[in-house]
């Protein structure tokens, strides 16, 4: 479960990665390290069929019947719980310039970061979104009200994140054309994109720190 990534691109390189036409982030810093129930910036369409760069709050709903609690992973895409935000209108791109899996070694776990190659160009997560009302946050610091939710799907595993992390992957886009058929298309002809990177996709860039930022460290 990827449950810390970072985006250390500034807000012009996003907004030309995923052709985000306008921009409601105000003044974006680099992000080495994103948590859940934390605000990351998150592109979605708009009802003028571009898109918009925005801030969103990691973690979508989960199911009532256990909970609720936030989910920041959603592999099963059959279950009626999340096949109401698999609409164009509900998707989105997360963008990331790597990501963290904790590799099981003792006494305690190892952080591992993924990227694209050691200058972490862009990629993006196969996201949903929804509008939520409600308390998140900590409870040292709780906000209530309306909050826009995201999270992004995931796969199984590659052999480059599986040697690390076995279970699963999140679903990884970086070209144009996997960007735009997540954003426009309907789902049975995008279902396919829920499937590994290839093995080449990704490269392991840092291990032992718990945020990543443009430099490697082993």
């Amino acid at each position: 479960m990827c449950n810390l990534y970072s985006v250390t691109k500034g807000q012009q390189a996003i907004r030309e990665f995923t052709r985000a036409a306008t921009d409601t982030t105000g003044n974006l810093p680099p992000l080495p390290g994103v948590f859940p129930d934390t605000l990351a910036p998150v592109v979605r369409n708009t009802s003028d069929h571009g898109r918009e760069l925005t801030m969103m709050r990691w973690g979508m709903p989960g199911p009532p019947q256990f909970g609720g609690a936030p989910i920041t992973n959603i592999r099963n895409t059959n279950s009626p719980h999340w096949r109401r935000w698999l609409r164009p209108e509900n998707r989105c791109l997360v963008p990331v310039t790597s990501f963290c899996e904790w590799e099981d070694t003792k006494p305690k776990k190892t952080p591992v970061w993924f990227a694209l190659n050691e200058s972490r160009p862009l990629f993006a997560f196969a996201g949903i979104w929804t509008v939520w009302h409600g308390k998140r946050g900590t409870k040292a610091d709780p906000v209530e009200g309306e909050h826009k939710l995201f999270g992004f799907l995931t796969t199984d595993a590659n052999s480059v994140v599986g040697s690390i992390h076995p279970k699963a992957m999140p679903v990884i886009l970086t070209t144009a054309e996997e960007m735009d058929a997540w954003m426009q298309a309907p789902w049975a002809d995008v279902a396919t994109l829920q499937r590994p990177a290839p093995d080449a996709t990704l490269t392991i860039i840092a291990k032992g720190q718990k945020t990543d930022g443009e430099a490697g460290f082993f």
